[in-house]
């Protein structure tokens, strides 16, 4: 006897209420494990992978890829084998569609139970979905007919997900999901259409046999943004049919003609505030309008600061079997949120945010280091932990963790929250200086420029220097500009001779 479970999009925590679905990891008809993934969805935050806490038959999916899905909304449904009501066959004895495996191979596991609790490990679980009624035997599992149907995303913010620049079906298909897969010239075109939500099952395309092509899509994204400024009702086609006579033999065609003595007027491409881009867009937009910053910069001298790096890293190889020379390269950037934590120490003004509903300045009596990192989904910034009780080493570890998560999409919720101060090094892209936005509700930031030779007056006679400029962009509120002029120069200083840190080691 079976019985089915929907298992529903758990809540995320971080107060994250939604999430977009990135990729079915698994499809209906297919045997799942207790706490085996079966969707990638990307959060406001990071890419997650959730499993499902129970054990059976995929029998239904919900949502397809590109379309938001808010926290509670059901993500499939399965067919769990359960004890046998009167002595008939056990539903998990039918034969997988799937691979023609028998669901009774798998382990058993009563559908009474809870589930593994485990429904997202690390981003909080969820109670446990509420039992569902029998299935007598004899009778159809629910939810799992021959061709299972894709129901539409729940909305969200008032309105369908993924409903922009999404064209209907075309005459004779109907508007439901497509069996099989979507023929797509290439991958590009398919990420090119979940970016902008478009639903391809829904699109026909003007290649060989429906294929979609990239100007399929292209098109689509214009008239979708035709009909958002017009209000027009969507169009049927991925192209319009123009009616013309039938052209004569030898002659072109001329049904994409343009008029005599007209010229194609481009549009305007639409990229959507979602995702990670759209928490980062929400965030600096707060931050200017809450935010009263003002900025104070200074160069200085940073060829002792390299020297001492070249000299770590010279002793590490000229002494591999020193004590000393065990663990990573140091990293300049660890060197500079060393001293950064040094600096805070000394003016934990700046270590600080503002509650405007309490009317208070709550001064944090830990250093959690946020720092820039620039990937291919946007600006995300991953906080180092304790940072003020970590040494060069533990930094510059800790930094190259983070970095190569934020690279692959891993980062959890933890890594990119509850940072009290940011360290953005805006010299990797080649610039000089910078005035950069607060990473609210943070109180400051110190923006590093590239370090390059420069003509340079040392001991009273000029030179050529490794020449830095730093930047600190600060809350007025919290401290005025004799604060921040303060921990700025005591920066410069340390940038200038490192020996003086060791005074606070």
């Amino acid at each position: 006897m079976a019985q089915v479970l929907e298992f529903k999009l758990p809540d995320l925590g971080e107060g994250l209420t939604g999430a977009e679905i990135v990729r079915w990891l698994v499809e209906v008809g297919e045997v799942v494990a207790v706490d085996q993934p079966v969707v990638e969805v990307e959060t406001a935050k990071a890419m997650v992978d959730v499993p499902c806490p129970y054990e059976g038959v995929v029998t239904a999916r919900f949502g397809e890829e590109g379309a938001e899905v808010p926290v509670g909304a059901p993500l499939i449904t399965v067919a769990v084998d359960g004890p046998a009501d009167g002595g008939g066959p056990a539903e998990g004895e039918r034969r997988s569609a799937a691979d023609g495996s028998r669901a009774e191979d798998a382990p058993a596991r009563d559908p009474r139970a809870e589930g593994s609790g485990n429904v997202l490990v690390g981003y909080g679980t969820s109670e446990a979905p509420a039992r569902r009624r029998r299935v007598r035997p004899g009778q159809p599992v629910p939810g799992a007919p021959a061709t299972p149907p894709v129901p539409a995303p729940p909305a969200a913010n008032g309105r369908p997900a993924a409903s922009a620049g999404r064209a209907s079906a075309a005459p004779g298909r109907g508007t439901g999901a497509v069996d099989g897969p979507v023929p797509v010239i290439s991958p590009l075109v398919r990420r090119l259409a979940r970016q902008n939500g478009l639903d391809l099952r829904e699109m026909v395309g003007s290649g060989p046999e429906g294929l979609i092509l990239r100007a399929d899509v292209e098109y689509a994204l214009r008239a979708a943004g035709t009909r958002a400024g017009k209000g027009r009702t969507p169009v049927t086609e991925p192209h319009p049919r123009v009616p013309q006579a039938p052209a004569r033999a030898g002659e072109p065609s001329r049904a994409h003609a343009p008029a005599a003595g007209t010229r194609p007027v481009p549009e305007a491409a639409r990229v959507p505030l979602k995702g990670i881009r759209g928490v980062m867009a929400d965030k600096l937009s707060r931050s200017r309008t809450e935010i009263p910053d003002a900025t104070c910069w200074v160069d200085a001298d940073a060829t002792e600061l390299m020297r001492a790096r070249d000299a770590m890293r010279r002793f590490a190889e000229e002494n591999p079997a020193s004590p000393a020379a065990g663990g990573p390269k140091i990293s300049v950037l660890a060197l500079l949120a060393r001293i950064c934590t040094a600096a805070l120490a000394r003016f934990p003004e700046l270590n600080s945010s503002v509650d405007m509903t309490a009317r208070e300045i709550v001064r944090h009596p830990a250093v959690h280091l946020g720092f820039a990192a620039q990937t291919e989904r946007g600006l995300v910034v991953p906080v180092v932990r304790d940072a003020h009780t970590r040494n060069a080493e533990s930094l510059t570890a800790e930094f190259a963790r983070l970095t190569e998560a934020a690279r692959t999409g891993t980062l959890t919720p933890a890594d990119l929250t509850g940072g009290t101060f940011t360290l953005n090094n805006y010299g990797v892209f080649g610039v000089d200086g910078s005035t950069p936005i607060i990473n609210h509700p943070e109180a400051a930031m110190l923006g590093v420029g590239r370090i390059v030779p420069k003509p340079w007056v040392h001991e009273g006679e000029l030179a050529v220097r490794q020449v830095v400029q730093l930047s600190l962009t600060f809350d007025h509120r919290v401290c005025d500009g004799g604060t921040a002029g303060g921990f700025l120069r005591y920066v410069a200083d340390c940038v200038e001779q490192p020996a003086v840190l060791l005074r606070t080691l």
